[in-house]
């Protein structure tokens, strides 16, 4: 079973984005850093984070939704299985294991095993 776990906003306008958030979601962030904060809202993480370059062989820094998923190697294989390609093979990033791929529309979505 899967679950939405994370949704990613990247901002030119971070402390502008981090004051929207706070109001919608009626909550301060869970974690703070230069360049970012997390928010939670139940078991979903609300991740705002500005404009950086990415890191080489990462996923690109932009807008995106993250499915928490029980195995990742197996997921991706049945993914590949029924025809869709990764753009970022499974691999440990400093957040945690995933793996990045593009929907229909172009939009990128995050596969992490928590």
């Amino acid at each position: 079973m899967s679950a939405i776990a994370e949704v990613a906003f990247f901002t030119d306008d971070l402390e502008g984005t981090l004051t929207f958030y706070r109001l919608v979601l009626g909550t301060d962030p869970v974690a703070e850093w230069p360049g970012g904060a997390i928010y939670a809202v139940g078991d979903v993480k609300v991740l705002v984070h500005d404009w950086t370059s990415g890191m080489e062989g990462g996923p690109p820094n932009e807008d995106h939704v993250a499915v928490a998923v029980r195995d990742l190697d197996a997921a991706c294989a049945g993914l590949r299985a029924c025809g869709l390609s990764l753009l970022v093979e499974p691999r440990e990033f400093p957040w945690g294991r995933s793996a990045y791929l593009r929907d229909p529309d172009g939009r990128l979505v995050e596969l992490t095993q928590p």
